[in-house]
């Protein structure tokens, strides 16, 4: 079994029976709680989302291959969005294996990804991609663009307006996405999912409700 919850802005919770990952914890940067859970690893998309919590059982915050109970997790360097290709590469994407299951969780990053990147990437069911624009990260276009080029079964939008979060810039409805994906949507508390088989046949929004 897996389960992803919702957090606000970019934080995600993922767990099976035997471990969990909290992804870009730093929630305090929406106005939010930070997330904090015992034995918990914390994966940070960029080092400003991180919380080095001292009850965590690992942090990672970088490119890299890790091993951690029921995790395969593989960090690929990407370019945030506004940065230039001459910049250093400051941002990471994360592929999440669990119990058959591949996650692709992506923060604020420049609206393609390259060849080397996705076969790192390999295939993935499920894709985390943040949505609301603003010039702070990937808008409706961007993230259409990248969830295309991976091509999920899923796909969880993040980051879009909510009027319980103080974002940095004004972010767009999660529905600017919707439409320009024009996939079916699916609204949900939690995504939990027992094997692949219970993946949809062709790609799908699972708008998951703030936990």
């Amino acid at each position: 079994m897996l389960d992803i919850e919702y957090k606000g802005g970019n934080t995600v919770v993922l767990s099976t029976k035997k471990a969990t990952i909290v992804a870009d914890p730093k929630l305090s940067v929406v106005g939010l709680k930070d997330v904090v859970i015992k034995e918990a690893v914390e994966l940070a998309t960029e080092d400003r989302f991180a919380l080095n919590s001292p009850i965590s059982r690992l942090h990672i915050e970088g490119p890299g291959e890790y091993g951690v109970a029921d995790f395969d997790i593989v960090g690929v360097a990407a370019q945030r969005h506004l940065d230039t290709e001459l910049d250093q590469k400051k941002s990471t994407i994360y592929r999440i294996e669990a119990n058959g299951v591949r996650v692709a969780l992506i923060g604020n990053i420049y609206e393609k990804v390259s060849e080397d990147q996705l076969e790192a990437l390999g295939v993935i069911d499920v894709l985390i991609i943040p949505v609301g624009g603003g010039g702070y990260t990937l808008d409706a276009t961007g993230a259409t663009t990248i969830t295309r080029q991976i091509d999920p079964k899923v796909v969880i939008p993040v980051h879009y307006e909510d009027t319980a979060l103080k974002y940095e810039v004004a972010q767009a409805p999660v529905d600017e996405f919707i439409k320009a994906l024009g996939s079916p949507v699916e609204d949900m508390q939690k995504l939990k999912l027992k094997t692949t088989a219970a993946l949809p046949a062709t790609l799908t929004v699972y708008r998951l409700e703030r936990a």
